[in-house]
């Protein structure tokens, strides 16, 4: 019953992160990628502590270590790894990855992010000697297979494989994204999830903000797209975080880093429902290919 919960959270953090998609690309239509990283990664570290000095802090901490043995105290190396995660994660990746995207072509970017899940999984077998059955490769294929089609919807064939500057940045965006999930597993063990992924938030969003004011980059936000902005920063960014590390406790790294390109295909169907992007039968087919990975993982981890 733990594993289901796991699978349940980390497959809600990705319709929240989902959910980012069609948001972001309204928001980045008066707004640079950069300060708009910073100011959702600080809303999401501002709603977490203050869920955390509220009632509800013991109530959502009790429901997710129910039956389950997690650590109380958070040691000098424990806050060592999240500053690590912190940088590689909210700050390096993502500014490694829009340096990328101005160098290449959409298409390459969404590829080549697959290659997250492969350095996951490597990283997941080799170094964090997590285990998997010989029938979890064919869940880690069909959702690899489903979420190429699903980001360059079926257009492989544009994809260049000259090795330029923009593609290396992509796939070192990727590695550092990978490397975050992957050493999140030694905090996922600490009772107070909560705190973790609050200063995890402002860390990163506090960096953030720091580059944007150094290249004195535009905060300037139309105001009537506000909700876009909190929605992201408090479910796409900061609920998700509890949720990922919650599910990385029950059902380790290697899975949920592997199950998060979900977010593809619900980002694809809230890009449909909200700016009336096209949803076609092969995306909606490759979407169920991807379902049924998730349903191999969860069979083979009972």
């Amino acid at each position: 019953m733990r594993q289901l919960w796991g699978y349940l959270s980390v497959i809600v953090a990705t319709i929240f992160f989902g959910i980012s998609s069609p948001f972001n690309k309204i928001l980045l239509e008066n707004i640079h990628p950069l300060p708009l990283a910073a100011l959702t990664y600080i809303i999401a570290g501002v709603f977490l502590f203050i869920i955390r000095f509220s009632p509800l802090k013991e109530r959502i901490l009790k429901l997710l270590d129910k039956k389950s043995e997690s650590e109380t105290h958070i040691s000098q190396k424990d806050y060592g790894i999240l500053i690590t995660t912190a940088l590689f994660g909210t700050v390096i990746a993502p500014f490694v990855f829009l340096s990328g995207l101005n160098n290449t072509t959409a298409v390459n970017a969404s590829l080549l992010m697959n290659s997250e899940t492969l350095f996951i999984i490597i990283i997941g077998f080799f170094i964090l000697q997590e285990r998997f059955v010989k029938k979890d490769v064919l869940g880690f294929i069909f959702l690899i297979i489903g979420t190429l089609f699903l980001t360059t919807n079926g257009q492989i064939e544009h994809f260049s494989v000259s090795s330029d500057i923009g593609n290396l940045l992509i796939i070192a965006a990727a590695f550092f994204w990978s490397v975050d999930t992957s050493l999140s597993k030694f905090l996922s063990n600490k009772r107070d999830l909560i705190l973790i992924s609050a200063l995890k938030c402002l860390i990163g969003g506090l960096v953030l903000l720091l580059l944007s004011l150094m290249l004195d980059l535009s905060f300037k936000i139309p105001f009537y797209h506000l909700p876009y902005l909190f929605v992201i920063g408090i479910l796409s960014i900061g609920a998700s975080f509890v949720l990922v590390y919650f599910a990385i406790r029950e059902i380790g790294s290697t899975r949920v880093g592997s199950l998060f390109s979900l977010a593809s295909l619900f980002g694809a169907i809230f890009a449909f429902l909200i700016l009336s992007e096209p949803f076609t039968i092969t995306q909606m087919l490759f979407g169920l290919l991807m379902l049924f990975g998730v349903f191999i993982l969860y069979k083979n981890n009972k």
